[in-house]
This record gives C-alpha cells, structure tokens and sequence, in this order.
C-alpha cells in the first residue's frame, strides 16, 4: 500500500540552529545542549524541586505521572494549556495493547507470540526489536497498574480489527480497548479544567468509540436502532444517579487526573516548557516562565507533536499539509522536542504523522473515518480516477494521497463521492440521514452537490467523462460484489464500519440515485508521529546512539514505535502510555 517515503531533511541540530534562535525568540538564550546552562527565563519568580518533572498532561504524561507517584518519587506535571488531558482527551481513547488482562479475560486467543509476529510484520525494520519488545513486554502490566492507581476501567472493543488482521498473528476481532463509563463527579472542580471532546456525545447519551459503528447505521439497521436506544438508556439512569458521566478520551484523562489527585500529584496548567535546564552533564530540571523546575531524578516529555507549528510543518513534511487540517490538541506545536533537540536529542520520522482523509469544515476538519467505507462512496482524484481502497487503514490512505500527487494526478485534493441513497441511509459527522448537510459547508467549498454526475465533475473540477466512467464501473463491482480495482471489503478491517444490511459486499453499492455530492478530501491527521528518538527504556538519545542523561521521551514527542504504520485502532494511545509507565519505572529503580 505504501510506497518509500522520501529522504528526510536534515535532522542535526546543526542544520536547524537558525530555526530554535528565533524560536526561542530571547524568552530562553540559545539550544541548552549539554554542558551548557540555559539563560533564565525572563519574570522567573519562584524555583520548585522534584524527583520527576514530567512535561505535558495527555496521555503519556499523565500515565508517567501516576507510575512515578507511586514509584514513591516526588512528582509534578507541567501543562502549557489552561486544560489538561491533551489530544487524548479529545480522541475515541482506542488504546491498542496486546495480550492485555481485559482482552484475555474476553477470550481473545492472543499470545506473546502472535503479537511479536504481527508487529515486526507491520512495523518492518523502521523500529528497533529492543524497542518493539519493550513496548509488548510494559503494555500489560501498563493496563494492570492503572487499573489499580486510578478509576479507569477498561472494556473490549469487540469486533474492531487489527488494522491488518490477515498478516502473521492479526487479531480478526481486534486487540483494541476502551475506557468504561465514568463519573465525572470523582474530578469535582477538576472537571471543568478537562479538555473538551473533538466531537460531544450526543446530548443525554452516554456513547463509548464501539458504538459509534453501530450509530452510523442506526437508521437502516435493527442492532443500530437497538445501541442508539442503549446509549440513550445509560445517559438516563446516570442522569438519574446524578452522575456526570464521562466516556472515550473524556474518560481517560479524567481517569488519569483522578488517579493523581488521589496520589497527590500536582498538575500546574498554563505552565509552558520554555527550555531544559542542563546541569552537570544531564537533563535536571525544566524552565517556565514562572522558574526553574529541577528534577533530581529526571525530566519526561510527553508535550506532544508539532502538528499546530506552522514552521515545523513546513520544514519536515511533504505539502501540501495544513495545521488547520489536524485535530490535535492546539497546543501542541512541537515545543518539547524542540527542546530536547537543543538539549543534543536526535529525530525520527518528523516527515510523518497519524493521517487519516479529512474533509476542512469551516471552523475544524473533520477526520473520515466509517464515511468512506459505507457502501455508495467512491474516492477520485483529480482526474476523476479511484486511486485507492476507500476502506483501507486512515493513514495508508493518506500516504498514497502523497505518493502518487504530482501535477499530471492531482491526489490532494481527493474527492468522497456519494449519492442521495447514501445520504438517505447513513449519518455523516453529527449529520442525521436526510437531513440537509449545513449550508456553511458548501459556502466554503467542502462539500459540492448537483444534479447528475457530469455537472458534480464540473463543479470539482475533474473530467466529466472520466468521472461518469469510474461511477460506471464501480457500479458493476458493486453488483458482483467483487472490487476488481482495488479490493475493497476484502479485509475483515474494511468492512468493521460497513452496512452488513448490504449484500453480497457490505462496503460496495452503486452510485444512482440524484443529487449527487462530493467533499473535499485533505490529508489530515491525529497529531504527528515523529519526536525524539529513544531506547527501550524510553530514554532519548543522540544521533550516535549515547543516552542523554535525565531525559526520557513518550508520546508524541517520541518518534512512534509503530514507524510509518499503524497496528489497529488505539496505536498512539497504547505506546503512549506505555513508554510514560516504561520512562518512570525507569527512573524509579524499577
């Protein structure tokens, strides 16, 4: 599916010295590389000391946090936004784990072996073993130990595969978990400090990320009806409790920060990462506008991407890209691993990310997801052309859309192409079927519709003829049920958000029926995936492979253990947790 990414640019310190002085922009003096001590930050006012300073309040952060507290270090936690909980908090909160207590309980036949063979298939050499086997060895215990320091409960996310079920030790019906329900009310004033969802749940129903398959189709499908009712029922009796409840991404970090107000562990909003404080030839400290925060054992990063720098975007990755096509928390702009490449951190995968095709809605993009694999939908290009398997995993999809732009195929922007049966049928976003889609939408050229095929191509500006074409003979592969071009619903994964109501495909029905729509599609993405480079232990490293000493990287701010792929539903969440619990036991003794 994917071809060889392109050389990376150069990722020396040396090569972006110019980039970090006008970042730092006098707030911090030049890069604080070892065995030099950083300027003070302008209006410090006051020194603080811990074990641990962990940097960033999402995910990985938090689960560092929580495992160094009870390691019995003395920890904070800094966050440079006025909320806590980061992308994940606005994310469906998958975490992908293997042979994980909650999936073994389920009966899930999954085995240390299976699960080696199937990420070394979907990783490739782009990731270190030692890493890889780190990541599948801490995972578990990761999930038992939050399990027991928090609230977060866990639930199996049934029947949603790996992303790749037919490789060597794929899992059919998934790996992936999810945060059970929980009261908000555990967080009392915390609460209202929560980062908010990407998408609210709808009003008076609790939603968990499984349901939402099922929600999609709840107009034309019993068992869709049936989980509507479902969510409607668990947002009535916790009403009734007087519950506040919490689901997805929501939960977790609600979990997560209630595990640490219960160990005492403080989280200080609107504190930014402005440098590392170097002393004595190791990573001992954090500066912030407000002071030095030293850290005796060691300092982890877990800020995030720079999915919302404009600058960082620019020099690394392949446009076009947008940081208005991401829906990654806002404040993440790269300012940790900026930070530690100052500190002498070597980089990975900086060209990459978590993409997945969005359409730009006005306001935020919205990230495709069960959409383009419903039945009725085809994906062009500029040239009226399908190009891809419309069901295939997010981020596959984007990197063909790289791949293959060049001016003769105009791949970015692609085009979701549908009818009104699909409309009629299917929820789109938050869009019930039949409803009209906002006028804001077609107003800023996301969404197009006409009265036939020919007229759609003109107004998107593809062939007419080309696209009547592709529609025709997509039409006959949804007769036969059989996609000759590209094999779409031959995938177990393919078909996890289609229409089993639909035969003898549940991913493929013609096109036929007027108006006709096409939204605009942009590769977007979850955050992005390159950072610091890091051992097993999560410890960063420099480019000739030494350790920097009382430095420790996790999330996002970390090159992904997963390389250019992605394993199943939950592949950032789980490393990032996972080397947040791996970094602090390591600094801990443990």
């Amino acid at each position: 599916m994917e071809s060889p990414a392109p050389a990376s640019p150069d990722l020396t310190p040396a090569g972006r010295t110019r980039r970090s002085l006008l970042i730092a922009g006098g707030i911090v003096a030049t890069g604080a590389a070892l065995g030099r001590t950083p300027a003070p930050a302008r209006a410090a006012t006051r020194d603080a000391e811990y074990d641990v300073v962990v940097v960033g309040a999402g995910a990985a952060g938090m689960t560092a946090a929580l495992t160094a507290a009870a390691r019995g270090l003395r920890t904070v936690v800094l966050e440079k936004a006025a909320t806590y909980g980061g992308s994940a908090a606005r994310s469906g909160a998958g975490i992908w784990i293997p042979c994980n207590e909650v999936i073994l309980a389920a009966g899930v036949p999954d085995t240390p072996a299976k699960a080696a063979a199937y990420l070394a298939r979907v990783v490739g050499d782009t990731v270190p073993l030692a890493r890889q086997q780190a990541f599948l060895a801490a995972g578990p215990p990761m999930i038992s130990f939050v399990t027991r320091n928090s609230p977060l409960r866990f639930r199996f996310m049934d029947g949603y595969a790996d992303y790749y079920p037919e490789y060597p030790g794929g899992m059919p019906n998934g790996r992936s978990i999810e945060p059970a329900q929980l009261d908000g009310n555990l967080l009392g004033a915390e609460l209202a400090r929560l980062n908010p969802p990407y998408i609210p749940s709808p009003a008076g129903m609790v939603v968990h990320s499984a349901d939402y398959k099922w929600l999609t189709l709840s107009a034309v499908n019993l068992k869709g009806a049936e989980v509507a009712a479902a969510c409607l029922l668990r947002g009535t009796e916790a009403a009734l409790r007087g519950e506040r409840p919490l689901t997805m991404g929501q939960a977790l970090a609600g979990g997560l920060r209630a595990g640490l107000l219960a160990a005492g562990v403080p989280v200080l909003l609107d504190t930014p990462l402005l440098d590392l404080h170097v002393a004595a030839g190791r990573v001992a400290g954090v500066v912030t506008p407000a002071g030095l925060v030293r850290a005796t054992r060691g300092v982890i990063v877990g800020s995030g991407g720079f999915e919302h720098s404009a600058a960082m975007r620019a020099e690394f990755q392949r446009q076009p890209v947008g940081t208005d096509w991401t829906v990654g928390a806002a404040s993440n702009t790269g300012d940790g691993i900026e930070a530690g490449e100052r500190a002498g951190a070597a980089l990975e995968l900086m060209d990459d990310a978590w993409w997945g095709p969005s359409v730009p809605l006005p306001g935020e993009a919205y990230f495709c997801l069960a959409e383009r694999t419903l039945p009725g939908c085809v994906m062009v290009n500029g040239n009226g052309a399908r190009f891809v398997n419309e069901g295939a995993p997010y981020s596959d999809v984007v990197h063909v859309m790289y791949d293959r732009d060049s001016p003769s195929a105009r791949h970015i922007p692609a085009w979701l192409i549908v009818d009104q049966q699909y409309r009629n049928r299917y929820l789109f976003k938050d869009v019930a079927p039949l409803l009209p889609l906002p006028a804001s939408w077609y107003d800023s050229g996301a969404v197009h519709k006409a009265a036939t095929v020919e007229q759609l191509a003109q107004r998107i500006g593809v062939p007419p003829a080309a696209l009547r074409a592709t529609i025709t003979r997509f039409n006959t592969f949804a007769v036969t049920g059989r996609d000759e071009d590209f094999h779409r619903g031959d995938s177990v994964y393919d078909r996890y958000y289609a229409d089993p109501n639909v035969r003898p495909n549940p991913c493929l029905a013609p096109l036929w029926l007027p108006p006709f729509y096409a939204f605009k599609i942009v590769p977007g993405d979850l955050g992005t995936k390159g950072g610091m480079r890091t051992d097993a232990r999560a410890r960063v490293l420099r480019a000739d492979g030494s350790v920097i000493p009382g430095l420790y990287a996790a999330g996002n701010a970390s090159a992904a253990v997963m390389g250019r792929s992605y394993a199943g539903s939950g592949s950032t969440i789980g490393p990032a947790m996972t080397f947040g619990y791996v970094a602090a036991n390591d600094l801990a003794g443990a």
